[in-house]
């Protein structure tokens, strides 16, 4: 079984910075991509970004510019470099590891959450 422990939310005012934590108990080259989603109250959750094995990164429009994730394999681990907050980008933010097992089956795995909030 996978384990992603994400850390480093919290509150922060608006222009402020946050770094996320993502720690899985497994090799992340084994996974691909990994990548943070976020949920806002009353919203789906989204994408935000995410790193293939390779290192190739994806950003929502939103964040773009902003956000930086990326990924030090010796300590398994992701990061999400969050700057220039704004308070649209409060929520949980949820780390994310896929993994292809063959053609037609992705194994899917998900941590609990962190909560970031951005004050006005």
């Amino acid at each position: 079984q996978v384990q992603l422990v994400e850390s480093g939310g919290g509150l922060v005012q608006a222009g402020g910075s946050l770094r996320l934590s993502c720690a899985a108990s497994r090799a992340i080259f084994s996974f691909d991509p990994m990548g943070w989603y976020r949920q806002a109250p009353g919203k789906q959750r989204e994408l935000v970004a995410d790193i293939s094995v390779g290192g190739s990164t994806y950003y929502a429009h939103s964040v773009k510019g902003r956000f930086t994730i990326s990924e030090d394999t010796a300590r398994n681990t992701v990061y999400l470099q969050m700057s220039s907050l704004r308070p649209e980008d409060t929520a949980v933010y949820y780390c994310n590891a896929k993994r292809r097992i063959n053609p037609s089956s992705l194994e899917d795995y998900w941590g609990r959450g962190t909560q970031v909030t951005v004050s006005s």
